[in-house]
């Protein structure tokens, strides 16, 4: 359930390894019928309507299995990020054209990390020294205006590839710019992710008409996710407070009970925090950006504390912790309905196929995100879908 946490922070912001997603620990002891695909096909198909092939580039970055960061070369190879990968204007060329017409097929190899995807422009790379000494890589992030990559239109989506399965999801918890929708093939058919037809631009016109959520947009390129918009000083940083005293008020005469699926914890507020029993513990009254990017006072560490966190986070997001006492809250009916809600994740859900997106860090909770896995996968397209 919990496929995306190591993902927070803005990893692009600083040089850090890419993390790994999906599975984890308890994928690797999944019984299978068969082993995945190692390395995997992925079929990248354009079907964006305005822009050709060769206009397009792709980038996969991460880790390997031994934690080293690594990029992947067009004919499929996966290679150790070097110093020596900065060009003389000082960025690490690492792009890998798609064919001139028709669709194009890698080899993706075992890893933990990012295929991301730029459209009329290359994007910012740069090795940098780590805190060790080592190189690591630095990422773009697109959203912030000084980035070198803030006019390159892109976007991304997140994978780990191991003989247990491949676990990918498409992201739009930084920020939401090509819509594109991912097809796994192996134990199970399964795709994720596409839009309903026109839905960019709804989602745009729906954020940026919404009070609070005007300034999230930066021109056709983004909309910013709201934490990321806060932090750039184009997002109130109290939005969510009065629905935090609302909950907290809430709760201080009722008691929440949340199922993590392995146990039942049970808490209400008392003074500032909302209490739980035995290894939960109590949470302290979370900040407007600790919700948006579930994190502070939300972090999501090792259970049963984590799940509880997540589930809290996703109810805040979700503004359905007022009004369901039985958590996770499962009825999509439930999820937005409040004034103070996240907008930006509601726009999302509301233009998709399957009602699934990656709002937010805990959109996962209760499977509402644009998530899937296979332990038998064979193979894999991403399909940029029109704007």
């Amino acid at each position: 359930m919990f496929n995306r946490r190591t993902f927070l922070g803005g990893l692009s912001t600083a040089a850090l390894a890419a993390p790994v997603l999906g599975g984890g620990a308890a994928a690797a002891t999944r019984r299978r019928a068969k082993l995945s695909a190692v390395p995997l096909p992925l079929t990248v198909v354009n079907h964006t309507g305005a822009y050709a092939n060769t206009s397009i580039t792709l980038y996969i970055v991460g880790v390997d299995q031994s934690g080293q960061q690594v990029h992947v070369t067009p004919d499929g190879r996966r290679v150790p990020i070097s110093f020596s990968d900065n060009g003389s204007d000082g960025y690490a060329h690492y792009g890998i054209p798609l064919n001139n017409s028709g669709d194009t097929t890698i080899s993706l190899p075992a890893m933990s990390g990012r295929v991301y995807f730029a459209l009329g422009g290359e994007l910012k790379f740069k090795v940098v020294e780590s805190g060790t000494g080592e190189p690591a890589l630095r990422y773009p992030a697109g959203w912030v205006p000084s980035d070198p990559s803030n006019t390159v239109l892109h976007d991304v989506f997140e994978f780990t590839l191991n003989e247990t399965g491949m676990y990918c999801n498409t992201t739009m918890v930084d920020m939401f710019s090509v819509p594109s929708a991912i097809r796994l093939v192996g134990a199970s058919d399964q795709t994720t992710g596409t839009l309903e037809p026109g839905g960019r631009d709804r989602i745009f016109s729906s954020i940026t008409s919404t009070p609070g959520f005007e300034n999230l947009r930066q021109g056709d390129y983004r909309i910013v996710a709201p934490g990321h918009a806060l932090d750039l000083g184009n997002f109130s940083s109290t939005y969510f407070d009065s629905y935090i005293d609302q909950v907290w008020e809430k709760y201080r005469s009722t008691t929440m009970t949340v199922d993590i699926g392995t146990g039942v914890h049970r808490g209400s507020v008392s003074g500032d925090q909302f209490v739980f029993g035995g290894e939960v513990g109590a949470f302290d009254r979370p900040s407007t950006r600790d919700v948006l990017f579930c994190d502070g006072a939300l972090f999501a560490g090792a259970a049963p504390r984590g799940p509880v966190a997540a589930i809290l986070g996703a109810g805040l997001n979700r503004s359905n912790l007022h009004s369901v006492t039985t958590q996770p809250a499962t009825n999509a009916a439930s999820f937005y309905g409040h004034s103070v809600t996240n907008h930006y994740a509601k726009a999302l859900h509301a233009n998709t196929v399957d009602g699934k997106a990656y709002g937010f860090a805990f959109d996962d909770v209760a499977g509402y995100a644009s998530y899937v896995q296979d332990t038998g996968a064979s193979s894999a397209t991403l399909t940029l879908t029109p704007l």
